[in-house]
Formats: structure tokens, sequence, C-alpha cells
């Protein structure tokens, strides 16, 4: 088994988990997950490794792997510590970036702009999913800590498995195009009160829209 292809096999299979594919607390079979993704169960194996440290799955004895739970206060506690973090990059990245930080913000704003938000079933869209992470990874790309900019890539992807809820939630009610705009606006003028601010509300709403579906999900299933 050779490097690229362990490798290759935890790129999709953390897509697929990001993506929405598996479900929440699903259990993960590796054999099965060996099969569909044509690969020895030892490449699946270390891939499930992986995210088990990443925490997007988790390792029971003798009961093997599934895939994280959701829950309200994991969201809470994931939303305070990417507002704590992401705004903290972005007074950074606005007190360092030059030039061509503001172009490459600039850019990912435009084609985050174009591109369609839904998908035929109603969730975000796969290309509107990259532009998005795309656009908030370039807001902060200039900050100037490594650290911290893996520690905001990790946490950004724990965030993934949530917006889905979002979008089915919100049915558009939301104005995520002018919330995004303004962060771009305000960060490229440097103005960064606004731009903390903005991003602060932009985290928060979202939080707040995932919390309202979890909620409602949360009531179907007493009432069943």
């Amino acid at each position: 088994m050779s490097a690229s292809a362990t490798q290759t096999t935890y790129e999709r299979l953390r897509a697929s988990l990001l993506a929405g594919l598996y479900r929440p607390e699903e259990k993960l079979k590796i054999s099965e997950l060996g099969a569909a993704f044509s690969v020895s169960t030892g490449a699946i194996r270390e891939a499930l490794a992986r995210l088990t440290a990443e925490g997007l799955v988790t390792a029971l004895p003798q009961r093997g792997f599934r895939v994280a739970p959701v829950s309200i206060a994991d969201l809470r506690d994931l939303t305070d510590m990417r507002i704590e973090v992401e705004t903290k990059c972005l007074r950074r990245a606005i007190a360092n970036g030059d030039l061509g930080w503001e172009t490459a913000v600039v850019a990912a704003h435009h084609r985050l702009a174009a591109t369609p938000i839904a998908a035929d079933d109603g969730s975000f869209s796969p290309a509107w999913t990259l532009a998005h992470g795309d656009f908030h990874a370039a807001l902060a790309q200039a900050c100037g800590s490594t650290w911290m900019l893996r520690v905001r890539d990790l946490l950004s992807a724990h965030n993934e498995r949530y917006l889905d809820l979002a979008r089915k939630t919100d049915r558009g009610k939301r104005d995520a195009a002018r919330e995004h705009r303004e962060l771009m606006e305000a960060t490229v003028a440097r103005d960064t009160e606004r731009a903390v601010s903005i991003m602060t509300a932009h985290l928060g709403k979202t939080r707040d829209t995932i919390e309202a579906a979890l909620l409602a999900a949360a009531a179907m299933n007493e009432a069943r």
C-alpha cells in the first residue's frame, strides 16, 4: 500500500464526511468503505485513524468507527472558538496584508459571488461550498501565523458538517451574499473594527440558523 494511495483514500473519505454523505453517528464499516473506494481495508483503517485524531470520526472499543455526532453544545462551542480565531486572524491579516493579499481576497469574493449557492436538492452546491471556504481562507491568509491558520482550518472543517443544516433551514431568507460582500469591502478598506464586527455577526447568524434546525429535528423525533 503506497503512501500516495493512503493519502488519497484519506482525502476522499474526509471530503465525503464534510459534504454530509455520511450522517452524524452513522456506523462506518471498514469492508463496505473499502469496496466503495476500491482500496484495501488497511487504507481505510489508516484514513479512519487520521480522521479520528481530527475529531471527525469516533472510535469505540469493540464497536468500530462512527461519524462524529453533532449537537447544540458542540455547535456553540465550535462557533465561539471560530469567532475568536477568525477575528484574530482577520485583525492580523488586515495589519500585515499587502496588495497581493487584497487582490486575492477580492478575487475569492468575486468567485464566490458568481457561483450558484444551491444544488438541485436544496443543499449547498459543492462548487459554492468550495468557493465559500476559499473566501474565508483568503481573508485569514496574511495573518502571519502558521499555527493560527492550522487551527482555523480545523475549526472550519468541523463547521462544514453543520452547513447543510443552515441552507435547509433558512430557505434563502438570509442574504449571505450581502454579508460576504460587506465583509470583503470592510477588509480591503482596512476598516478593522467593522470587518471584525461583520465577521462576528456572520458566524453568529450561521450558528443561530443551525441551532434552530437541530432543535426542530429534536422536537420531531420526540413527537414520533
